[in-house]
């Protein structure tokens, strides 16, 4: 089993290249928004550098959101033009998912609630646990709040760039940011399983209606 991950839901890129037991390739760009001139020449790296092309995978894991509207879409649509051109199966990941996976990678947090800026004084935020197999699961809904809301529903240690927006004090875990090494970790166990779907069904989440008519207010270009 071969597995590409792809991150660049949160403005910045990071490519995974992982096998059933290991990380083979992991390469990250913190520039932020240079998701659409970074994201194939680092997967070519990868593949140049592990004698792969598309062919050899077994799927491709991707960062579905919420997150940056642009970086969700990159994300999606550089996701499908790889699996479409090898009829290849994807893995949606997400983007909280992935945070709460970084929160356990990096500090060895077991329970967290995700907390992303979101612009226009709201955030998305979901709570997570580990499990047996040392994923992070969701213990509750994604949902997109105001600060109060988003107060009110925080079950867990705060991680993520929404952490000091809702709780002023919770600043410790508010730098934490998935890379594609969480995306892959969450994948590897899903691939596993078969939980996968098709290339069309590789699809972004915004929680955010009409997201696309908002990016003037939330100074995104």
């Amino acid at each position: 089993m071969k597995l590409l991950a792809l991150e660049t839901a949160n403005e910045q890129c990071s490519v995974s290249i992982v096998d059933e037991n290991q990380e083979l390739f992991f390469q990250l760009d913190t520039r932020a928004k240079a998701q659409t001139q970074t994201i194939l020449p680092m997967v070519e790296q990868g593949y140049a550098q592990l004698g792969l092309n598309t062919a050899d995978l077994t799927a491709i894991a991707f960062s579905r959101g919420p997150g940056s509207f642009s970086g969700v879409r990159i994300n999606a649509a550089v996701t499908q033009a790889l699996a479409w051109s090898h009829d290849l199966p994807v893995i949606p990941v997400s983007t909280l998912q992935a945070l709460a996976q970084a929160a356990y990678r990096l500090h060895g947090l077991t329970a967290v609630t995700a907390v992303l800026d979101a612009r226009m004084s709201e955030v998305y935020i979901a709570s997570f646990q580990l499990n047996e197999q040392g994923i992070m699961q969701a213990v509750d809904a994604e949902q997109l709040l105001d600060y109060q809301q988003a107060a009110q529903v925080a079950q867990f240690t705060l991680v993520g760039s929404g952490s000091a927006l809702i709780k002023p004090e919770a600043l410790e875990f508010k730098d934490i940011m998935a890379t594609a090494q969480d995306i892959a970790q969450i994948a590897r166990v899903a691939a596993q399983q078969q939980q996968w779907v098709a290339a069309e069904q590789a699809l972004p989440v915004y929680l955010r209606d009409n997201a696309w008519k908002k990016i003037p207010e939330q100074g995104k270009s």
